[in-house]
């Protein structure tokens, strides 16, 4: 039986011009290399090199092979390359299910991306604020946000350290106040959502002197993010969901973080599968796919947090009017 990797150790040889300069550039011992290269000859029932004391040389046994041991390496580099091509792009369908905010107005635009890098690739999109049955449903994965419920499937984060944000626009504030405190929620105008047929109450907060929950009010309720996250934007209430979906309008001033960060829930972003069979390489290129567009976003947000605080620092003082 021929060994292609003989057969590369000979060709090697040849380029080489000696065994010893072969076996350094394989980075194999020299012993190994002769015997490669006898091992072939034998194989062949031929002798490939003429040897003596001083010299290696082709025999013509050699130079005819020499041309044939060549072709082999390119098909096996060929091979190797097809099959990296076949892993790369991919085919068939990709069905999700994705919570209404974060799929509309940021995931849309990513999955566009994703299908353009694999145009042989299906997307089946369902996008809802409920929860999906993966066991049951015919779906690949889930978009989630929050701690998972059934410890039996399997979740991929995407955001590990992501929270809500408690926002409000301009116009809400200037019109009601901003609340100092947690407590301070209670007077406020709260817009809430539902999801999976749960309403998303009391809202937690996560102080320094611990964890508190506070029951909050309002007189708008959707089953649609997506839609309190617009009230919140046309000067509704004050809205409290997660900061990813929320880092377009913070970022162009229509809404306005109002605790420190490190005070809201956590709402871990993850990538639900039913169990590890499902994990298909459209669903692991996915993954790494999204967890990128997710920090890009993230870093790109702190970085315009960061210089507009050092723009506000840097700015003159107004001088105090004369009395």
């Amino acid at each position: 039986m021929i060994r292609l990797d003989d057969i590369q150790i000979f060709v090697q040889t040849v380029e080489a011009e000696s065994f010893s300069e072969a076996a350094r550039q394989l980075n194999i011992a020299p012993g190994f290399a002769s015997a490669a290269v006898q091992r072939l000859e034998k194989a062949l029932n031929t002798r490939l090199f003429v040897r003596s004391t001083r010299s290696m040389q082709l025999s013509a046994e050699g130079e005819r092979y020499l041309p044939h041991a060549r072709a082999m390496l390119d098909a096996r580099s060929q091979g190797q390359r097809a099959l990296a091509s076949a892993q790369d792009s991919l085919s068939g369908s990709l069905r999700l299910s994705v919570p209404s905010d974060f799929g509309r107005n940021l995931l849309l635009g990513w999955l566009d991306e994703f299908q353009h890098q694999h145009p042989a690739l299906s997307l089946h999109l369902r996008m809802s604020d409920r929860a999906a049955t993966l066991t049951r449903e015919p779906l690949d994965a889930a978009v989630r946000y929050g701690a998972l419920s059934d410890s039996s499937l399997v979740a991929i984060p995407l955001v590990e350290n992501n929270r809500r944000a408690l926002c409000a626009a301009p116009s809400y504030l200037e019109r009601a106040g901003k609340p100092a405190n947690v407590d301070d929620l209670r007077h406020h105008n709260c817009l809430r959502f539902v999801w999976s047929e749960q309403l998303h109450e009391p809202w937690l907060f996560t102080l320094p002197g611990g964890n508190k929950t506070v029951s909050v009010s309002g007189n708008r309720i959707s089953d649609d993010a997506d839609t309190v996250r617009r009230w919140a934007v046309a000067g509704e209430g004050l809205v409290y969901k997660s900061r990813i979906d929320l880092i377009p309008d913070l970022r162009a001033g229509r809404l306005v973080e109002i605790f420190p960060p490190a005070h809201c829930e956590p709402s871990p972003l993850n990538l639900i599968c039913a169990d590890r069979s499902r994990l298909t390489p459209a669903i692991t290129q996915l993954k790494t796919f999204l967890q990128a567009r997710c920090a890009r976003l993230l870093d790109d947000y702190w970085q315009h947090v960061a210089a507009s605080a050092g723009t506000q620092k840097g700015k003159p003082r107004r001088a105090a009017p004369r009395r």
